[in-house]
């Protein structure tokens, strides 16, 4: 049994790296879905596992460690900035401005916090306090940026070690009551402000009703005199608004038809029109009365189907550009892209993966699918070159020394603020030269998971040794409570201002507060408490500045005290 003994003890070896590092991560994994009073870690348990198998003596190679951990921290950073690339920029309009806000306001009180603890106690070195930052606020790419910052300045020394093993020692001693700070504020909020459920729901109801996101069809019949025997370009010009005239039933005959520029509007003809919800009352002005019809069953040769965008060619191109009335003798009515319905206007620029709906005959249809792909197989298919040319890109920028007066090192974005800052500029700016950035939710989940899983055995495995000694003592519930102080204060403060002077839903505060500490185990608890979606939309509103903040912030704070 000489070769499985080897296998387990011998760490110079590849398949002793390897070996360790699956029994750690499936066994993290497994245990992460454990719920305690219906709250799991999820994939942050792999930490956890890492250190136990760390303190078991059972270490890797330094060369292999130090390297399995920085590809994990880049392909989950990466992966990260992929996914929230897309909704970064349109995260500050309308209501995201204030989500914002607040969130920002959540980070730089953290900030605060950890700082008068660092000059007021004097106990705990920047490094250590950072760790116990990142814990606290649940965010593990803020870890990997401030270790990756610290071995930029000091090098791969031994200090340099056992400061990096300090900040996950830290981080693994407050991540537990970070996750609970975080319910418990949100739970105290609602009983501060006597929160009725009910009435919330309610009240998020009426505020989706008013919204103008979502695209919204009427039929209309004209009955407005002062139209009659008018051109639809006409119409236009007299109603300067976003819209679409979907499809057309002629009076005098009776068939449906796709309105040109020059159709003639007529008596009694009836118009199916895409519009923004709250303008309805506007077109029934204009036009005519609203009515009830089932076109499908009285649409003639002309029928609705969606297109998948599948061809790169198409990326970036302006739906105005394809010219479908002319060259397809079709219309576009709407455009959904990652589950949320836009208007298909003439300005609205293509992305791969975006579904369009358009109207006319099947079989100019089935022509112009052809022309675009619409084939869910093409999507399947990862772009590995768009990945690793913005990897590549994302480590030379990483890697430009940037100076700042009264720092005596370069500022350096790093190993995860290089490739998160191209990678978010990748999925929103790509398509204009031609990159596909399409990734399936499916294949951005198993990089991301991969990532991390990989980067948390790394930390875990490396800090094991010393982390019973270090934790279990006075040093380490010190640890905790400065963790749980970080974690909580902040949230409360923000939660109060945003129910008494904001007046915002509860559930979007839920959703809020999760959000800025980038914390799934939160927002699982708070879907499962609102029953309903807007804790994930205020997620994910916030999310983006948030991951981004959360990086850059750790990475100045080394910068500027270690």
């Amino acid at each position: 049994m000489s070769w499985l003994t080897e296998l387990i003890m011998d760490n110079s070896s590849i398949a002793h790296a390897i070996f360790l590092y699956a029994l750690v991560i499936a066994f993290g994994v497994i245990l992460g879905k454990i719920k305690i009073f219906g709250v799991s870690l999820g994939v942050t348990f792999v930490l956890f596992v890492g250190i136990l198998v760390g303190h078991l003596q059972l270490t890797v190679n330094t060369d292999i460690l130090h390297f399995i951990r920085e590809f994990g921290l880049i392909l989950f950073i990466f992966s990260i900035g992929l996914q929230v690339g897309p909704g970064f920029f349109s995260s500050f309009k309308r209501g995201g401005l204030i989500l914002n806000g607040l969130a920002v306001l959540i980070i730089i009180l953290n900030i605060a916090v950890a700082l008068a603890i660092y000059f007021g106690f004097g106990n705990i070195s920047i490094s250590n306090l950072v760790g116990v930052l990142s814990g606290a606020v649940t965010n593990t790419p803020g870890l990997g940026a401030a270790q990756q910052t610290l071995t930029e300045i000091h090098g791969a020394s031994p200090e340099t070690a056992n400061a990096i093993k300090g900040m996950a020692m830290g981080y693994a001693a407050a991540y537990p009551l970070g996750v609970v700070g975080i319910i418990l504020s949100m739970i105290l909020i609602k009983v501060i402000f006597r929160i009725n459920f009910d009435t919330e729901q309610k009240s998020l109801e009426e505020e989706n009703e008013q919204s103008q996101l979502q695209p919204h069809v009427i039929t209309l019949k004209v009955t407005n005199e002062l139209i009659f025997n008018h051109t639809i370009k006409e119409l236009h010009d007299v109603i300067d608004r976003n819209y679409v005239i979907s499809r057309m039933k002629k009076a005098s005959t009776g068939e449906v038809i796709i309105p040109k520029s020059d159709t003639l509007i007529e008596k009694d003809d009836l118009l199916l029109i895409v519009i923004s919800a709250q303008e309805e009352h506007v077109y029934e002005s204009v036009i005519g009365h609203k009515i009830d019809m089932n076109w499908e069953t009285n649409q003639g040769p002309v029928v609705s189907r969606r297109i998948l965008v599948t061809k790169s060619e198409y990326s970036g191109r302006k739906i105005g550009s394809l010219r479908l009335r002319m060259g397809y003798k079709l219309n576009a009515t709407r455009v959904n892209r990652a589950g949320v319905d836009l208007l298909a206007n003439p300005n609205l620029e293509l992305q791969i993966g975006d579904r369009i709906t358009v109207v006319g005959n099947i079989d100019d249809i089935n022509r112009l699918a052809e022309r675009m792909g619409n084939s869910v197989k093409r999507l399947n298919q990862p772009n590995m070159f768009t990945m690793f040319i913005g990897i590549l890109l994302g480590i030379i920028l990483g890697s430009i020394p940037i100076s700042f007066p009264g720092m005596s090192v370069p500022m350096k974005l790093g190993l995860a603020g290089g490739p998160l800052i191209v990678a978010i500029l990748i999925s929103c700016f790509g398509h204009k030269i031609k990159l596909v950035t399409y990734t399936s939710s499916a294949a951005s989940l198993m990089l991301r998971e991969i990532g991390i899983c990989l980067f948390l055995a790394s930390v875990g495995i490396a800090a094991g040794g010393d982390f019973a000694a270090t934790v279990f003592n006075a040093t380490g519930l010190q640890w905790v409570l400065y963790g749980f102080i970080i974690t909580f204060f902040p949230l409360l403060i923000v939660g109060l201002i945003a129910r008494y002077k904001y007046k915002l839903n509860y559930f979007s505060i839920m959703g809020l507060l999760s959000g800025s500490y980038t914390d799934p185990p939160a927002l699982a608890y708070s879907n499962k408490t609102a029953n309903n979606d807007a804790p994930a939309v205020a997620y994910s509103t916030v999310y983006p500045l948030t991951m981004f903040l959360r990086v850059i912030s750790a990475q100045i704070l080394i910068l500027a005290l270690a």
